[in-house]
């Protein structure tokens, strides 16, 4: 598993142009299938969008391509955005330093990127990239959890968010994996209140390192990918040059494995 460091990880905005959720979309890229927000479709801490950093776009795209079915549109030259079904599903962003980790990073929605970075201060967290202008697609930020989990926001603006997902080659789910589950439990429902309610579905949960990964493994967010058939995903995996990095497990929100693309960095799929 790729480490989320406290330092400004792959994910930081603060490389081409400024920007982050949008794959380093230019600033003057316009909205994707033209679409505008729905903030119904994504409340205040639901994870609401993903990219992946990545040394190598071209061996990405084969990767993906061949594991999830993905098209791929190039924004400019050092990002693609990847489409399922015509739909924005992620976006594959080329490192801008190769010093940084090779990894997914999760964008929780807000209305307000400003001051969620505040309370996730107050709350004992830090602001790794403050709220940033992405030209007309919204305002991100790169942030980090009291352990260190690694996380971005993204405020909509002509770009919700994820197009499609909770469907076969989406997203649709993403495990916080914490030393002190009391204590992210405490953080994150303070920061969220709404997705705290029996009728919420907050699209992450939190669950203890130890659970999965061996203990030295620091805090982080774990995204996971819906497949129909988590042992012939497993298997393409291995065919397109990735590896099984937590071989298959049960977890009470499905059958999990975790593994690595052919670069190195680490998500999950999940069939239930």
């Amino acid at each position: 598993m790729a480490e989320n460091p406290p330092s400004p990880p792959a994910s930081s905005p603060a490389g081409d142009d400024a920007s982050s959720v949008n794959g380093a979309a230019s600033r003057d890229t316009p909205s994707p299938g033209g679409t505008a927000p729905d903030e119904s479709a994504f409340p205040e801490g639901v994870p609401c969008w993903a990219d992946v950093q990545l040394p190598d776009l071209e061996a990405g795209k084969r990767f993906y391509g061949g594991l999830f079915g993905w098209t791929f549109e190039e924004l400019h030259a050092s990002s693609v955005w990847a489409r399922l079904d015509g739909a924005p599903v992620a976006a594959l962003v080329r490192k801008w330093d190769g010093r940084m980790p090779t990894v997914w990073t999760v964008y929780l929605a807000t209305p307000d990127a400003a001051a969620l970075a505040g309370r996730i201060q107050e709350g004992g967290g830090q602001v790794i990239v403050p709220p940033t202008p992405v030209g007309r697609l919204g305002m991100t930020a790169l942030t980090a959890d009291p352990e260190g989990a690694v996380f971005g926001l993204w405020q909509a603006g002509a770009h919700p968010g994820f197009g499609k997902r909770h469907a076969p080659g989406c997203f649709t789910w993403s495990e916080v994996y914490a030393r002190d589950t009391d204590a992210a439990d405490a953080f994150y429902s303070g920061l969220f209140p709404a997705l705290s309610g029996p009728s919420a579905v907050p699209d992450f949960g939190c669950a203890s390192i130890q659970d999965v990964f061996p203990a030295e493994m620091p805090p982080h967010f774990l995204l996971h990918f819906a497949v129909k058939d988590r042992a012939a995903a497993v298997e393409a995996v291995g065919r397109l040059g990735g590896r099984v990095q937590v071989p298959p497990f049960e977890a009470w929100y499905g059958r999990v494995a975790v593994v690595t693309d052919n670069q190195g960095a680490s998500f999950a799929l999940l069939q239930r």
